[in-house]
């Protein structure tokens, strides 16, 4: 007779190991939310599908310019992290559209979607770098 296994306990990583992740997660919902917004400007559809189409290649170019930087030691840094990961997105982004045959390039979408995603990957990184400074810092009484 065998004994009864002893129950599996899954482990979470620490925060430090975990956040990284949830902040690559963050990015990929505000390159989600660019491609509904895209898509309700221009009529292409809001079902999942149709913003997930969208938003392929872009999440494609985020997670290929994001392990290219090592996202994972500096999740929030500005320089060089997020200017490499802002052009590897739009820029991988757009050569996958191109490529797959589900939109094109013109520059007028380069230069929107290049603001866009500037500005939102940004921003993440800012408040996300401020948020982890304010929570170095001592509390006093």
């Amino acid at each position: 007779m065998s004994s009864p296994a002893a129950p599996s306990t899954v482990r979470l990583g620490s925060p430090r190991e975990v956040l990284p992740w949830a902040l690559l997660a963050i990015d990929g919902l505000l390159v989600i939310g660019f491609a509904a917004m895209g898509n309700r400007n221009h009529a292409t559809g809001l079902a999942v599908t149709d913003v997930l189409q969208t938003a392929t290649p872009f999440l494609l170019g985020l997670l290929v310019s994001s392990l290219a930087v090592r996202f994972w030691r500096r999740p929030s840094r500005l320089w060089p992290d997020a200017a490499v990961v802002i052009l590897g997105t739009v820029a991988l982004g757009m050569a996958l559209r191109v490529l797959s045959g589900t939109g094109g390039a013109q520059w007028t979408f380069v230069l929107v979607a290049s603001g866009v995603l500037g500005v939102l990957l940004l921003v993440r990184r800012i408040v996300s770098s401020r948020l982890v400074t304010l929570g170095n810092k001592p509390i006093r009484g």
